[in-house]
C-alpha cells in the first residue's frame, strides 16, 4: 500500500520504518529538516534497539523516503499521523496545537477515497473534533483513530508484531472500508491472529489512556507498599512475589524503585486527568492524582538515602549508574534518574554520572552533573554509588570489583534490581526501596 507518516519523531520514524520493511511504499514527512537528513541517511536521530537495521534496509529497497514536502502525502492513500502530543507548559493538558498543525497541513493534499489515521496520543473527544475538520475540508476523505502501544527499546516489534490492533471508526460504511483498509496495512499481523477491536473513536482514544493509567496505578501502588514496608521491616520484593501470584494481579510491573518516567506515562495520566475536570468527571480518575505524587515521592527518598548513608550532600561523591528513563533508550524526558543527578548536584554533592546511551543527552539537559563515558570512571573514589536506572552492564556489575574502586562500599539501589547477600558479602552496605 501507498502510506504517509506524518511526524517523524520517535513514534512516526519507527512506524514509518516499520510498515516499509513489512513491504509498503512509505514517505515519512517531518517538518524538521536536520531529522529528515538524518533519516534518509539511514541514521535514527535517537536510540532504539533494531530500528538502524531496518531503517537502513528499507531506504535500501526504495520502499521508504523521507522529506519535508507535504505535498508528497498526495500520493498516498492512507496517512498516519503521528506527532507529539507534549504536556503544555503551564498545566496538565496536552499541547495540541502540533497534532492540530499536522492535520491541518495534510488535509490540503489528501483526495477523496483516502484515509487519515491518527497514531497519537490524544484528549478523548479530540478524533470527533478532527473527522468534523476532514468533512469540511476533505468531505470524500475518511478519518480513523489506531493509537499506538509500543514501548521504547521494543518499538519496532511492537510494531511488526503487535498484541493487539485497536480500529477507532465512524459508523455505517465509511468505518467499514476504514477497518478493511487498517487490516490490509497490519495484513501480517492479522494473519497471525493478532486480536482486532474495531470500536468508535472515543474509545480508541480512550484505550490508550487509560493503559497508561493502570500501568502507572500498578506501579505506584507497589511503590506505596515500598513506603509502608520501609517503616515496618518488610521487604517489598518478597512481598510483590507473594501478590503477584494471584493471576487476577499477577507479578509484571510490581517492581518498586523509584518508578515511572518519560515521554509517555506521566505526562499521559496528567493530561487524562485534565481532561477528565474538562468533561466535569474529574473526581472519576482524582486518583491519578495520588499515583502521580507517590511517583514523584520516590525520587525524593532516593536522594534522603544518599543523605542518610553519607551523613549529608555538601561534597559527597555520588557516583551514579543511569540517566535514561529506563534501560534500552536514551530518552531522558521526564527521567527519575536524571532528576535525581541533577537534584545531588544541587544540594552540593560532587556527581558523576554515566549511562550506556542516554550521557550526550544528558549532558546537554544537565550541565551541573559530570557525565562521564563508563562505569569506572562514574563509580571512582565514589563515597556512594546509586544504581538508577537498571541496564543489565549495571546489575551484572561484580560488587568485589567494583569495591575495588570506590572510596566507601555504600550502594543505593534505586530498581531493587541487585542481590543484596552478594553485595553485602562484598562487604558493601546496601540500602534499596522498601526492602
Amino acid at each position: 500500500m501507498r502510506i504517509s507518516v506524518i511526524g517523524c519523531g520517535y513514534l512516526g520514524a519507527v512506524h514509518a520504518a516499520s510498515m516499509a520493511h513489512l513491504g509498503h511504499e512509505v514517505v515519512g514527512i517531518d517538518i524538521d529538516e536536520a531529522k529528515i537528513a538524518s533519516l534518509s541517511a539511514g541514521r535514527p536521530p535517537f536510540f532504539e534497539p533494531g530500528l538502524p537495521e531496518v531503517l537502513e534496509s528499507a531506504t535500501a529497497t526504495g520502499r521508504l523516503r523521507f522529506t519535508t514536502d507535504f505535498s508528497a502525502a498526495a500520493d498516498a492513500d492512507v496517512h498516519f499521523v503521528a506527532v507529539g502530543t507534549p504536556q503544555v507548559a503551564d498545566g496538565d493538558a496536552a499541547d495540541m496545537r502540533f497534532v492540530d498543525a499536522a492535520f491541518g497541513a495534510l488535509v490540503e493534499h489528501v483526495k477523496q477515497g483516502d484515509l487519515i489515521v491518527g497514531k497519537s496520543t490524544v484528549p478523548v473527544g479530540t478524533a470527533a473534533r478532527l473527522a468534523a475538520l476532514i468533512a469540511e475540508r476533505q468531505p470524500g476523505a475518511t478519518l480513523a483513530w489506531n493509537p499506538e502501544f509500543l514501548r521504547e527499546g521494543f518499538a519496532v516489534k511492537d510494531t511488526i508484531s503487535p498484541d493487539r490492533l485497536v480500529y477507532g471508526v465512524p459508523e455505517g460504511e465509511a468505518g467499514e472500508r476504514a477497518a478493511r483498509l487498517l487490516d490490509e496495512v497490519y495484513a501480517s499481523a492479522v494473519a497471525a491472529g493478532t486480536p482486532v477491536i474495531v470500536t468508535d473513536y472515543a474509545t480508541a482514544e480512550l484505550v490508550k489512556v487509560s493503559a497508561n493509567a493502570f500501568l502507572a496505578t500498578k506501579i505506584s501502588f507497589i511503590n506505596a507498599m515500598a513506603e509502608i514496608a520501609e517503616v515496618t521491616g518488610a521487604d517489598v520484593t518478597k512481598l510483590a512475589d507473594a501478590i503477584g501470584h494471584d493471576a487476577r494481579i499477577g507479578r509484571r510491573f510490581l517492581n518498586a524503585g523509584v518508578g515511572f518516567g518519560g515521554g509517555c506515562l506521566p505526562k499521559d495520566i496528567r493530561a487524562f486527568s485534565a481532561r477528565a475536570r474538562e468533561l466535569g468527571r474529574g473526581e472519576s480518575v482524582r486518583f491519578l492524582e495520588e499515583v502521580d505524587s507517590i511517583n514523584l515521592r520516590r525520587r525524593t527518598r532516593v536522594v534522603e538515602l544518599v543523605r542518610e548513608a553519607a551523613g549529608g550532600l555538601a561534597g559527597v561523591r555520588v557516583g551514579v549508574l543511569g540517566l535514561a528513563f529506563k534501560p534500552h533508550s536514551d530518552d531522558i524526558r521526564d527521567s527519575p534518574a536524571l532528576e535525581i543527578a541533577m537534584r545531588l548536584a544541587e544540594a552540593g554533592a560532587i556527581v558523576r554520572a554515566t549511562d550506556p546511551e542516554a550521557a550526550e543527552n544528558a549532558r546537554r539537559r544537565a550541565p551541573q552533573v559530570d557525565v562521564v563515558d563508563s562505569t569506572e570512571e562514574a563509580v571512582r573514589d565514589a563515597d556512594v554509588v546509586v544504581l538508577i536506572t537498571e541496564w543489565p552492564e549495571f546489575t551484572g556489575l561484580d560488587p568485589e570489583e567494583v569495591g575495588r574502586l570506590v572510596a566507601h562500599r555504600t550502594v543505593i539501589d534505586g530498581r531493587n534490581a541487585l542481590d543484596p547477600a552478594a553485595w553485602r558479602v562484598a562487604g558493601w552496605s546496601y540500602r534499596g526501596l522498601g526492602r
